[in-house]
Formats: structure tokens, C-alpha cells, sequence
């Protein structure tokens, strides 16, 4: 596949997960807020306002690491796929999702120990923290590997 063409696929998939996280954020979860409201007769009422708080703010790190996924598309459309600043990108996307899962993780510790939660949905969290802590791992890896691609690049452009 051809670097323009790679380039492009990237920014069709970063501008589809950005609206469906936005549909998922101003939508969905409002919606399925208000259900759960509704279903228990007004119990958890004052729960709704710091639940959807805490998933929107999440929602911040998520879309900064799309910028910084538009910016590699960009990259690599140019043809500096194994570039420094792709990896310190790479590597900002690695600490924005370990910031995120442990934000979530955190949040969702602290609201149980307020009884603003049940243990069940503090366990099935720890799903959405996993899938954070892979991205993050995975980032991470991705960063180390163009970095070295890029120092070995560099080297070979100055030995003619």
C-alpha cells in the first residue's frame, strides 16, 4: 500500500472513531443515564450529573490522541513514517491512555467507596481500563520501534 493511500485509510478511520465517540459521548450515555434514572423510580437521580461528569472528561484524552493520530496520518502521507516526532507523538498517545484508564479506574474506585456505584459495575469497568492500559502498551512499543526505525534512517542518510 502506497504511503498517500495509508495516510488517507488512517484519517477515514481517526474521523470515524471521533463520531462515534461522539455519538457515544452525546448520546448514548445521556440516553442510558437518564433510562437507569427513570427504571429505578428516581433513586439514582443524583447520581446522573458526576457519572456523566467523569465519562465526559474522559472522553478529553481520547480525542487529544486522535489530533496527535491525524498528525502521524499526516506524516506518513509525506513520507516520514519513522520519524522522532512520530514517536514522541506515539508516545504522548501511550501516556494519554494510561492517564485515561487510570482517571476511569480511579473514578470508579472513588465512586464505589461513595456508594455511588455497585461492585458489579466497578468489575465490569475494569474491561474499559484494560482496553486503555493495551492501547497504552501498545502506543508505547509502536513509539520505541519508530524511534529506533527513525535513528537507524537517520544514520543511513549520512552514510553515502
Amino acid at each position: 500500500m502506497r504511503q498517500k493511500a495509508l495516510s488517507n485509510w488512517l484519517k477515514f478511520i481517526i474521523v470515524g472513531v471521533g463520531a462515534c465517540g461522539l455519538v457515544v459521548y452525546l448520546l448514548v450515555v445521556p440516553m442510558l443515564g437518564q433510562t437507569v434514572a427513570v427504571a429505578e423510580d428516581g433513586v439514582f437521580d443524583h447520581l446522573y450529573w458526576p457519572w456523566l461528569v467523569l465519562i465526559w472528561v474522559t472522553a478529553l484524552p481520547i480525542y487529544a490522541a486522535l489530533a496527535f493520530g491525524w498528525i502521524i496520518a499526516v506524516n506518513i502521507g509525506k513520507d516520514r513514517s519513522f520519524s522522532v516526532e512520530n514517536a514522541r507523538l506515539l508516545k504522548w498517545i501511550s501516556g494519554l491512555a494510561a492517564g485515561d484508564a487510570a482517571f476511569f479506574f480511579i473514578g470508579n474506585i472513588l465512586y464505589l467507596f461513595l456508594d455511588w456505584s455497585h461492585p458489579g459495575v466497578t468489575l465490569m469497568s475494569l474491561i474499559v481500563v484494560f482496553v486503555g492500559v493495551a492501547i497504552s502498551v501498545a502506543a508505547a512499543a509502536l513509539s520505541h520501534l519508530v524511534m529506533k526505525a527513525a535513528l537507524l534512517q537517520e544514520q543511513q542518510e549520512l552514510t553515502i
